[in-house]
């Protein structure tokens, strides 16, 4: 069994299994193209609820999905030192974890049409089309990354789909959604909202290295190896910071926009501690300890966007 246990009670083991401490990353997106949107006067809050909804059951959809398909794959074994799983544990069946994922995808799929409904309606088809092709790729890709004859978690490209999804889609999508514009430059704090999403499943797979290289799963951290996947996660999070100046730079209005650079020492103090722990088992508290930064990070970026 995987390293940790499972509360008992069958509520406390199906909340675990849907990691509710990775909500607040499932957010990160849908908040900072809120707080764009807001800055140029297109805030729409039932569009962010409701966007916000679906990121959520997106998220508990790929946290199942990631439980059912590691354990059918081989990756949560007796080596594995991450939290425990239910799935691999056997305090949920694998039947049941399938039909909780069918449930999600389907609340995912009614939240994303009620969303495109509001934000759209029925006279911008073309944009609904797209919005369509969006939300079905997201779900898939919450499925797939552990799951299927060729999960793409397991030949590398978590990262990128997580840098899309977290990043690109979360963020310029919720925008559009509320503005019905896309400034070529918000492509910035998108990419730089999604390299910090990359850089909390870096640590996870920094910790899960050995593990997963046992499993025949090669996340970018096994193609690497521990060194030079310590510097790949350093820049990660420099690119975060670096694409958010760069925003600032050419939107420069007031000095209130350089508010994120408070939690650039955080960021800096997060990045030593995982460049140092070599011990896997003590990096499970850095991935929620960038969560919570990458949640700050936004949060200062966005009243620096409003009260400039």
């Amino acid at each position: 069994m995987a390293t940790g246990q499972l509360s008992s009670g069958k509520t406390a083991v199906w909340i675990q299994a849907m990691r509710p401490r990775t909500l607040p990353l499932a957010l990160s997106a849908i908040m900072m193209g809120g707080f764009l949107a807001a800055a140029a006067g297109a805030f729409r809050v039932e569009v962010v609820t409701l966007a916000a909804l679906t990121a959520v059951f997106l998220q508990i959809l790929s946290n199942l999905a990631n439980d059912y398909g590691d354990s059918v794959h081989g990756a949560d074994h007796a080596q594995r030192l991450g939290p425990a799983r239910a799935v691999q544990s056997g305090q949920i069946s694998a039947t049941a974890m399938r039909r909780a994922m069918l449930l999600c995808a389907a609340l995912a799929a009614l939240s994303g049409l009620a969303l495109l409904w509001v934000a759209l309606g029925a006279a911008r088809l073309p944009y609904v089309l797209l919005f369509l092709l969006l939300g079905g790729g997201a779900i898939g890709a919450a499925v797939a990354y552990t799951n299927g004859k060729r999960p793409y978690g397991y030949v590398g490209l978590g990262d990128l789909f997580v840098l899309i999804f977290f990043g690109w889609v979360g963020v310029l999508g919720s925008y559009f959604l509320q503005s019905l514009s896309l400034p070529w430059a918000l492509w910035l704090p998108a990419t730089a909202c999604g390299l910090l999403a990359v850089g909390v499943l870096s640590v996870n797979n920094i910790r899960d290295l050995d593990s997963d290289r046992l499993a025949g799963k090669r996340s970018i951290p096994v193609r690497l190896g521990p060194q030079r996947a310590r510097l790949y996660h350093w820049a990660l999070l420099a690119g975060a910071v670096l694409c958010t100046a760069v925003y600032v730079l050419l939107t420069y209005q007031n000095i209130w926009q350089w508010l994120f650079l408070l939690a650039v020492p955080l960021i800096v103090r997060h990045g030593t501690a995982v460049a140092r722990t070599r011990d896997p088992r003590k990096l499970n508290p850095l991935l929620k300890q960038l969560s919570l930064i990458t949640l700050l990070f936004i949060l200062l970026f966005g009243i620096g966007q409003l009260l400039s």
